[in-house]
């Protein structure tokens, strides 16, 4: 007679296996429908591109896109904090700056079909290549008659751009002469007021690739810092005027030489640049954007600290290229108008005590400021991003 406790284990291995089957089946089921999940998870209203900046490459390095609105993922797998440019020849066409390492930064851009370049991390990298093709939204867009709307603001701001980068010449040929005769302290002086012209016309002339590097380049993106020969512009002159080297302006006179050369020729350009309609806003929001990158970790004044200067002639020109299409929100999107306006007067308002006389106070912004302007400027970012597509230029 069979041994009903030795059935009754037999029956229980059957029952444990058989659950454990099901359990490994489950996780199976599972592990497929999250891949699945994955794979077929909605995007936003675009593609998106993950690149990755590792050592001196991008991967991808050679991208292909559809022509409209793409996403691009761009991760930071190197040491060093970096930036990820488009460029159309010289032109920006959008970028993102002070990308931390081990951070990833998203950036939404709608392109043309055509060819462009792609700057990555360091600016002495080789740079890679975007292709994009023509797709179904681009051919469907023609020209849109509400552009004829634009033709005063346009004119406007071309006046302005005019008169600002003439300022900015006369304000970096006094800062060269001061250099030349060897007076520091003028020489000191004379610097973040002419830093601060630069930062009012810069929504359009961070548009010249070139020129933008040798102006206002950052020691952080060349690949020797400070002792790359590539170093120049504005912020070289701040090394030299209150960093390391503090007092030797003779070393200093080629590199503001360069950089009053290198103003002119600014001058030059930005006064035959036809600023498109769709540029206006979009411009203001892509250096806010950047603005509320940098500011966190100091912003572009590490040695001199005239942040407070810096962020008051961003407010400057931004608020130029929003004044020019506000009053066209006022019937399609009056909520996003006052929006903008607010935060602007927000932006001024958390400037003020830093003010002395026409100036700012010496010395860094303190870390509690740096982060409510942050997140000001972010919002006006995102606020002005929103203005195309209220106004259908997109």
């Amino acid at each position: 007679m069979p041994d009903p406790n030795k059935k009754s284990s037999s029956l229980m291995r059957v029952a444990v296996g058989g659950s454990a089957v099901l359990v490994i089946a489950g996780l199976g089921a599972f592990w497929y429908a999250s891949n699945k999940a994955k794979q077929a998870a909605p995007q936003d209203d675009a593609n998106t591109v993950t690149v990755t900046i590792q050592d001196n490459v991008c991967k991808p390095n050679d991208i292909t896109v559809p022509a409209g609105r793409t996403t691009f993922r761009i991760v930071n797998n190197s040491d060093r904090a970096l930036e990820w440019e488009i460029l159309d020849g010289i032109m920006v066409v959008e970028e993102r700056e002070n990308i931390a390492p081990g951070f990833t930064q998203t950036m939404k851009v709608k392109l043309r079909p055509g060819d462009y370049d792609i700057t990555c991390g360091l600016l002495s990298n080789p740079r890679g290549k975007l292709h994009v093709t023509p797709s179904a939204e681009s051919e469907a867009e023609g020209n849109n008659p509400s552009a004829l709307n634009f033709l005063g603001a346009q004119a406007e701001y071309k006046f302005y751009l005019i008169s600002q980068s003439s300022q900015l010449a006369d304000a970096v040929g006094e800062l060269q002469a001061a250099i030349q005769a060897g007076q520091l302290q003028q020489a000191q002086a004379l610097y973040a007021p002419a830093h601060l012209l630069y930062k009012r016309i810069e929504p359009m002339a961070d548009n010249f690739a070139d020129l933008e590097t040798r102006i206002n380049g950052r020691a952080d993106y060349f690949a020797k810092r400070e002792a790359d020969p590539e170093f120049r512009g504005f912020h070289r002159l701040e090394y030299g005027l209150f960093g390391q080297g503090q007092g030797d302006l003779k070393a200093l006179q080629p590199v503001a030489n360069t950089l009053a050369a290198d103003v002119d020729t600014l001058k030059t350009r930005l006064a035959a640049l036809e600023t498109q309609p769709e540029r206006l806003a979009s411009s203001a929001a892509r250096l806010l954007r950047r603005t509320a990158d940098n500011l966190p970790n100091g912003g572009e004044e590490g040695w001199s600290h005239a942040e407070a200067a810096d962020l008051q002639g961003t407010l400057d020109g931004t608020k130029k290229l929003a004044n020019l299409v506000l009053p066209m929100l006022t019937k399609p999107a009056p909520d996003l108008k006052k929006s903008i306006e607010d935060g602007f007067a927000q932006f001024a308002k958390e400037l003020e005590p830093y003010r002395d006389g026409d100036g700012f106070k010496p010395g860094a912004l303190p870390a509690d400021a740096r982060q409510a302007i942050t997140a000001t400027v972010s919002k006006l970012a995102d606020d002005l991003a929103k203005v195309n597509a209220a106004l259908k230029l997109e």
